[in-house]
């Protein structure tokens, strides 16, 4: 053994077989590394905002705020770009003028070692020149919030103009700007809210584009319970006392105001006043009469009416006073 130890040609053959295994060694283990390092991936992140860089003198159609990344590549570099999600897409629309283009959606900061697609990848857009006009707003309110018997007497809103700003085309399509208010039901009394400002074109469908200023504006909404005016009619009852002829009634009050639900209200046509001859005195013709509120409504504004009676007086006939209208 030692002898072999010893040969020159041994050693040298032990010392090439290390060296054959050690390099077979090494390659193994680089084509090891090298399979993780070049195995691929894809991937798709979706809903990823666009940019777009624009003139802000001028106004941008078609643009669609999300698009989808297809991603290929080396596993490390496409699960960073999903985690850190630092790049961009964007369109380049500053050196292209007013009107219709195709223009591609772009990306930024991404490796170059990934495949990269958009979907879309191209957009039609719309250049259009930015226009401000001022219009006059519309103020409406849901009458389901009422209550039964109340009804608007008045909507106001301030200020009572906005300035919408946007492409002329859809400046050119506005026909409405409302500013609605809506909210619980069962209201009896006046209030006032903010309510927010929509921009309609004639067929009710709102303009999403536009820049409107201000955005929520103050509505003032007054109720009231409904009512109607409706005639008076004066029924006499009763007979006046002895001495005491009754030619005619009249009352300065033409009219009364009956409030409750329209329904009950509007089937009213007039108001009958009941006076009593019997009230009437040689001393005192005029009666104050007590207004009754009719059935199935809330109220009858004024409560009381002055009623004067056309008398003619016989002082023979006429009975002391106290006495009562039989003579007994």
């Amino acid at each position: 053994m030692d002898k072999m130890m010893d040969n020159r040609w041994f050693l040298r053959i032990t010392a090439l077989l290390l060296a054959f295994l050690l390099f077979f060694s090494v390659q193994a283990e680089d084509s090891n590394t090298g399979t993780t390092d070049t195995s691929r991936v894809s991937e798709v992140i979706e809903d990823v905002e666009l940019e777009v860089y624009h003139d802000n003198s001028l106004m941008v159609s078609g643009v669609p705020k999300t698009a989808d990344l297809h991603l290929n590549g080396p596993v490390s570099i496409v699960q960073t770009a999903r985690q850190l999600e630092d790049f961009t897409l964007f369109v380049d629309l500053r050196n292209l003028p007013v009107g219709e283009h195709q223009v591609p959606i772009q990306t930024e900061n991404l490796s170059e070692q990934l495949n990269i697609r958009v979907d879309p990848a191209f957009v039609n857009v719309v250049i259009e020149e930015r226009v401000s006009q001022e219009f006059r707003i519309d103020p409406e309110v849901n009458e389901r919030m009422l209550a039964e018997g109340f009804i608007l007497e008045n909507v106001s809103v301030k200020p009572e103009t906005v300035t919408v700003t946007g492409p002329k085309s859809m400046i050119d399509a506005i026909s409405f700007v409302k500013a609605t208010v809506s909210g619980e039901q069962g209201v009896k009394e006046s209030f006032t809210t903010a309510a927010r400002v929509r921009v309609l074109a004639e067929d009710l469908t709102k303009l999403e584009s536009a820049e409107i200023e201000p955005q929520e504006v103050e509505v003032d909404v007054d109720v009231i319970e409904y009512s109607k005016l409706v005639p008076v009619r004066l029924e006499p009852t009763g007979e006046a006392r002895p001495g005491i002829t009754i030619n005619d009634w009249n009352t300065a009050t033409e009219e009364v105001r009956i409030f409750g639900p329209k329904t009950v209200v509007d089937e009213i046509a007039e108001y009958v006043i009941e006076v009593d001859a019997a009230d009437v005195t040689a001393e005192d013709a005029t009666l104050e009469v007590e207004l009754a509120i009719p059935s199935g409504t809330s109220g009858v504004s004024p409560g009381q009416v002055s009623v004067k009676a056309e008398t003619v007086i016989d002082e023979d006939a006429l009975l002391p006073e106290g006495s009562g209208a039989s003579g007994n």
